[in-house]
């Protein structure tokens, strides 16, 4: 019995998920203590339950019957995603949520998952090449789909998550260099536009250098750099024309301390918050921003203060390390997994985390723009917190049949 657990069962995935759902359910607590919201950590650990069972139901279905039935769930998830936008429930201006029993379900998270297991469905067939611009606009299109219908939520930040783990996924499946470069320069070409002109030559520059050093035909990277400078000179025309408050709502995406008593409150009372906490922070339950509730809804995308503040930079440092452990399994995993569909699950996977957690913490640092996106195990939300526990059980899944091809 030792040696199978030894064998096929994936004890650092377990032991960080569980340990990061741990620090997530007491900084919760103490986010919620003495507050309206007390009852949010009840329903988590309820959430933390169904979690539980969800992953390791994941973890023991064969790996083929879930490439099998990818597509199937694909579907049925951006069905839910029609649906959401015809009956769902606005919360935060948006229209995210279905009413199931009492409880509300985001589709929009456990699309994610169907997402990745669909492309990763796509890439692993034989017959399928990334180098080829016509898969690789198909393998693209399962992203699209998602996409489009999560931004006419509208929800910019989820939709955002989908873009950042198709890249990965895609280079892992062996697009190029320089196709990698034509999908990204446009997102990084537009935010340069906005920011101004001079940010926008910059980045211009930068492309350039790297179509030169990655180029494979001149011709068509040419005509690439043409168009994206149509595209950076098509956004500052429109962002001029905009009025003055959409304007404004830009730029403190972009640097909330435009707005410090708006959009930027948040970030600033975070830095706040985890500049206060020192080296061994506050103590639990003692931390002055968190108990007295100066970030609004502190539970949710800002959770990261809760154990900045009152367990200070060794808190932290322990929420890094653990996510550091997981990401670099996670992409250990993918290198040594033999099948590619398992492979690309697992790259797909530590992809996706790996966003979350940069831009999450990130923005709570005021290192990133808020979009409003959560902490892995970490922040509130059920739908979140079963599709980050479903990812692991695949995690799992993918290391229990890590030798098979």
């Amino acid at each position: 019995m030792p040696s199978f657990f030894k064998e096929y069962f994936d004890r650092v995935t377990a032991i960080t998920t569980i340990a990061l759902i741990g620090v997530g359910l007491m900084s919760i607590y103490s986010a919620t203590f003495d507050t309206h919201a007390a009852s949010s950590f009840y329903r988590q650990v309820i959430w933390t339950a169904i979690g539980f069972t969800a992953m390791l139901i994941t973890m023991v279905v064969p790996l083929r019957m879930i490439q099998r039935t990818a597509y199937v769930m694909f579907f049925s998830s951006l069905t839910l995603l029609l649906l959401v936008l015809v009956m769902g429930k606005v919360v935060y201006g948006s229209k995210s949520w279905l009413g199931v029993g009492g409880m509300g379900i985001q589709p929009s998270e456990f699309v994610k998952v169907t997402t990745i297991l669909a492309l990763a469905s796509y890439l692993s067939k034989s017959n399928i090449n990334v180098a080829n611009l016509k898969d690789l606009i198909k393998a693209s299109g399962f992203v699209a789909l998602p996409c489009v219908l999560i931004m006419l939520q509208p929800d910019f930040g989820t939709a955002l998550t989908f873009v950042g783990m198709l890249i990965p996924i895609l280079y892992w499946a062996g697009a190029s260099n320089f196709m990698i470069v034509i999908i990204i320069a446009p997102a990084f070409v537009a935010g340069a536009a906005i920011i101004g002109t001079t940010a926008f030559l910059i980045v211009l520059v930068l492309l350039a250098v790297a179509l030169y050093m990655v180029r494979e035909d001149r011709f068509f990277a040419t005509l690439m750099f043409g168009f994206n400078t149509m595209i950076g000179v098509f956004v500052q025309v429109v962002y001029e024309k905009l009025p003055m408050y959409q304007q404004k709502r830009i730029t403190t995406f972009l640097d909330p301390n435009n707005d410090p008593l708006g959009a930027g409150y948040n970030v600033i009372q975070a830095k706040v918050a985890i500049g206060s906490g020192g080296l061994l922070g506050k103590g639990f339950l003692h931390g002055t921003q968190t108990q007295l509730n100066f970030i609004p809804k502190q539970w949710t995308d800002f959770i990261f203060c809760v154990p900045g503040e009152e367990f200070g930079f060794v808190g932290a440092l322990v929420v890094f390390g653990l996510f550091a452990v997981l990401l670099f399994h996670g992409v250990k995993l993918a290198s040594t997994a033999k099948n590619k569909f398992g492979s690309l699950v697992a790259i797909g996977v530590t992809a996706l985390l790996t966003f979350h957690v940069l831009v999450n913490i990130g923005m709570t640092m005021g290192l990133m723009p808020v979009i409003g996106i959560p902490l892995p195990f970490l922040s509130y939300g059920g739908s979140s917190l079963c599709s980050y526990m479903i990812m692991a059980g695949l995690l799992m899944n993918v290391y229990a049949n890590r030798k098979e091809y």
